[in-house]
C-alpha cells in the first residue's frame, strides 16, 4: 500500500475503533483475581473489514486481569502497517450478568501508536451478550469523540453484532459478523459510511485455536479506492493459543 493508503487506513481505524481483542476463556485463577491472554498469527489484521497489516500477516497478542466483582483491565497489541509498525491498545472496564444469561459490559479503550505522536485515541463502548437459542450473541457500539488530538473535530461510531453456533459434539463454532461504522470523514465511503461483515469457522483443540473466514465491505471501489486501502474481499487464516 502507498504511504496515502496507509494514512487512510489509519484514520478508519481511529474513527471507527472498538476493541477488536479476543481474549482466552481459558483461565488461571487465584483469589477472587482471574488472568487470562493469547498470543496469536493472522495472515492479515483485518480491522473492521480494513488490513492494518498491508495484507500481509501480523502477529498480535495481549492479557487482561479481571476481578469477581465484574472490573477487569488489559492490553492487546498487533503489528501493522503504517505508524511505527505497532498497535497497543490499553482498556478497563466493567462486566456483570444483569439478568440470567444476559452479560452487559461498559468500558474504554485507549489505541496508541508508540514513536508517533497525536495518534492516540480514546473510546468508551458499551455491549450486551447472551445466548439465543444455540446461538451466542454479542452486540455492541463504541463512540470515538471529537476533539481528540487524533481526530480533530471529526467523531465516529460504531455498531456491530457477533453470532457464534456451536456444532455439536464436534471442536467447530460456525462464526457470523456485520458492524457499521459512521464518521465525520468521507474515509471509508462516499458519505462517510461502511458495512463490514464476515462469516467463518472456528476450531478448537485445549489450549489452540484456529479458524477461516472471508471478510469484506462495501467500501467505494471508485479509483481503485477499495482495493488500495485493504478492504476487498478475502479469506483470513488465524491460529492461536490462550493461556
Amino acid at each position: 500500500m502507498t504511504n496515502l493508503s496507509r494514512a487512510c487506513a489509519c484514520m478508519l481505524l481511529v474513527l471507527s475503533a472498538l476493541p477488536a481483542t479476543a481474549f482466552a476463556q481459558d483461565q488461571a485463577s487465584e483469589g477472587a483475581i482471574t488472568v487470562s491472554g493469547n498470543a496469536t498469527v493472522v495472515s492479515d489484521y483485518r480491522f473492521r473489514g480494513f488490513s492494518q497489516s498491508n495484507e500481509e500477516a501480523a502477529i498480535q497478542g495481549g492479557f487482561s486481569i479481571g476481578h469477581d466483582s465484574g472490573l477487569y483491565v488489559g492490553t492487546w497489541g498487533s503489528s501493522i502497517g503504517f505508524a511505527n509498525g505497532t498497535e497497543i491498545d490499553v482498556f478497563a472496564g466493567y462486566a456483570k450478568e444483569v439478568v440470567p444469561g444476559l452479560t452487559a459490559d461498559i468500558g474504554a479503550t485507549l489505541y496508541l501508536y508508540p514513536g508517533t505522536s497525536n495518534t492516540s485515541v480514546i473510546e468508551p463502548y458499551f455491549a450486551v451478550s447472551g445466548d439465543l437459542g444455540p446461538a451466542s450473541i454479542k452486540t455492541g457500539i463504541a463512540w470515538a469523540p471529537g476533539g481528540q488530538d487524533s481526530l480533530g473535530d471529526a467523531s465516529g461510531v460504531y455498531l456491530y453484532t457477533d453470532a457464534g453456533v456451536a456444532i455439536p459434539n464436534t471442536p467447530f463454532t460456525l462464526k457470523g459478523h456485520v458492524g457499521y461504522a459512521k464518521s465525520d470523514s468521507f474515509l471509508g465511503g462516499a458519505d462517510g459510511d461502511v458495512v463490514d461483515y464476515s462469516v467463518g469457522i472456528e476450531a478448537s483443540w485445549k489450549a489452540l485455536t484456529g479458524s477461516i473466514a472471508y471478510v469484506n465491505t462495501d467500501a467505494p471501489r471508485a479509483l481503485g479506492f477499495k482495493e488500495a486501502v485493504g478492504a476487498d474481499g478475502a479469506v483470513i487464516f488465524t491460529l492461536g493459543v490462550s493461556f
